[in-house]
């Protein structure tokens, strides 16, 4: 989810492509390829030469973000030798500048500042290499560098390791976009619901930490759908200790779902179920899932369920069955079924969890399949 909302879409220029004759030298392959003669014609040959002599492949710019071919001031030079005075090495440098070739539109006294902030962050600069060449669009996505610097420091200031602000910074750069005021207003919130929902003071901090380093995209709610999710679930009927649990178990995305959606799904649960409104929230306390998947989401994989004959009454007993997709709930069937373990007829715990636990719990299984039955306090029959 995290990527998702980071990536930006790519500009694609859209053109019929005409082979350039072959040359008679080929020092660098990724000079020479397809393109238009109209495209060709535009484009800074100074740049695309000096991004061929650092081994970078044009023709992938070209398709994904033509555009910054057709700059006329760029910085191709500098922004390598940036990276190299890092510690990078020729092919992870050609690797950063293919898929974030707008780094070289940046001066070079933007970067070095943008260097400078990261490596608070890093313990050393091969950390930071790393996470260039990793995150290299994050890094290079310079919109307002002093209220990032200032985001930065707040995060700090809250308690929040470096690591995670790095981590922040290079899957969630959105939220160092907002105000520093704006999140600093959305911590107090958080404070605010927290505390009147019935948690301690002493507990705040490490629930807040926690809370954020799991989903700091929640930085980017406004306070009035936090206040509005909170309103219809005490509305459902939950309690203020009920909506804590569940708002940490949640992660904090449940501040992401509008009312209507939560109402929704509430509704079709309970009707799929056939449970009371008691019995309904003994189940979302179970599986808080009930209230993030959206109603088509939860019908599938109930019908998925059904389809292996797998009864409601089995579901309503392990609801956390339904965090698993129809495909994985085949499969681990399927190994099970290899086991001679019939799913229908049992308990869905073995079914359910992680992809770890079920493979720990199939074990399990397997060796107490293969494991004769043997008695080690009987007497022996042996022959003197």
């Amino acid at each position: 989810m995290w990527v998702l909302l980071m990536r930006s879409q790519p500009y694609r220029l859209c053109s019929v492509r005409k082979m350039l004759p072959t040359p008679k030298y080929r020092p660098f392959l990724a000079c020479f390829t397809y393109t238009t003669d109209g495209q060709s014609n535009k484009e800074n040959k100074r740049t695309v030469e000096k991004l061929c002599k650092f081994s970078v492949d044009i023709r992938k710019i070209r398709r994904l973000k033509g555009w910054v071919l057709l700059e006329g001031d760029t910085y191709t030079e500098e922004i390598v030798n940036i990276l190299q005075e890092l510690g990078a090495d020729e092919t992870a440098i050609a690797s950063i500048l293919e898929r974030c070739p707008e780094a070289i539109v940046y001066s070079p006294a933007t970067v070095n500042t943008q260097k400078e902030l990261w490596q608070l962050l890093c313990k050393n600069e091969e950390e930071l290499v790393k996470l260039i060449e990793q995150f290299p669009e994050s890094f290079f996505t310079v919109k307002d560098q002093e209220n990032q610097k200032l985001n930065v420091q707040f995060f700090q200031e809250l308690g929040l390791k470096n690591v995670i602000i790095s981590r922040f910074l290079t899957t969630a750069p959105n939220i160092f976009q907002n105000p520093v005021e704006k999140n600093k207003q959305m911590i107090r919130i958080l404070q605010e619901s927290y505390l009147n929902l019935g948690g301690s003071e002493v507990n705040m901090k490490v629930w807040l930490l926690k809370l954020l380093s799991q989903n700091p995209f929640i930085l980017l709610n406004s306070s009035a759908s936090i206040k509005e999710t909170l309103e219809c679930l005490q509305e459902q009927g939950f309690t203020d200790s009920e909506i804590l649990q569940l708002l940490s178990k949640l992660k904090g995305f449940l501040f992401q779902l509008c009312p209507r959606s939560l109402q929704n799904s509430i509704s079709f649960s309970k009707n799929a179920f056939k449970c009371t409104d008691h019995d309904l929230k003994q189940l979302v306390l179970k599986c808080p899932a009930l209230l993030y998947y959206s109603v088509p989401v939860l019908e599938e994989r109930i019908q998925g369920l059904l389809k292996e004959g797998i009864s409601i009454p089995q579901i309503k007993e392990t609801p956390m069955v339904l965090e698993l997709t129809p495909q994985i709930v085949q499969y681990r069937i399927r190994k099970l079924n290899s086991l001679g373990y019939r799913i229908k007829d049992g308990h869905l715990a073995n079914l359910n969890g992680t992809k770890k636990e079920f493979e720990a719990n199939f074990g399990k299984i397997q060796a107490k399949k293969g494991r004769p039955l043997f008695n080690p306090v009987a007497p022996l029959n042996v022959e003197e």
